[in-house]
């Protein structure tokens, strides 16, 4: 009996918690995708670098087995803060919810979140920028969730938080940067 039990265990549910404890290539922490999506017996993971001479784009995703997603993409990007808050402004199916740490930004709506880092990509030279470069972050989840309102705004910053800082490290920024550990809560998340 007990082995039928582990066996059960062991083929039918591959849920949240079997995951790597780091996500997507080691970017994101499984417990902040866990907080978004609800209980299923499977889920699976994707982490993706593209990479194309300067040009990059960085893609994460966690599925699970109810069609339930938490996904993100990271892309560097020449815009202000201004007109990076602005971008997201004109989308606004609810009210916008802002953070930031320094020159690190991130902001929410109801079902989406976006985070803005200063970054000048390798073979770039600052001054060539129009606005600014920057990573740019957009999060996002489709199907079920556990948590809602402020609550799935608080998530979803934290993945795209999670996914800039990774991203950041990873492509190697010119801009020496010392990341806090996560940006500051938003009220009543």
């Amino acid at each position: 009996m007990l082995g039928a039990v582990f066996g059960y265990l062991e083929i039918f549910t591959k849920g949240l918690d079997r995951l790597p404890a780091r996500l997507c290539d080691g970017a994101v922490d499984r417990q902040t995708a866990a907080r978004a999506l609800p209980s299923a017996r499977k889920a699976e993971e994707k982490g993706t670098l593209n990479q194309h001479g300067d040009d990059f784009t960085f893609f994460c995703s966690v599925r699970t087995s109810g069609d339930s997603v938490i996904s993100g993409e990271v892309q560097p990007g020449d815009a202000s803060p201004g007109t990076w808050r602005n971008h997201y402004a004109q989308k606004r199916d609810g009210s916008v919810v802002e953070v930031s740490a320094g020159d690190i930004r991130a902001l929410a709506l109801p079902n989406l979140a976006s985070a803005y880092v200063p970054c000048t990509p390798p073979g770039k030279k600052p001054g060539e920028a129009r606005e600014a470069y920057a990573l740019t972050v957009d999060a996002r989840t489709i199907g079920e969730t556990r948590v809602h309102g402020d609550e799935l705004r608080q998530v979803l910053i934290d993945f795209a938080y999670q996914l800039a800082r990774h991203t950041y490290k990873t492509v190697d920024c010119q801009e020496s940067r010392t990341f806090p550990e996560e940006l500051p809560r938003i009220p009543d998340a």
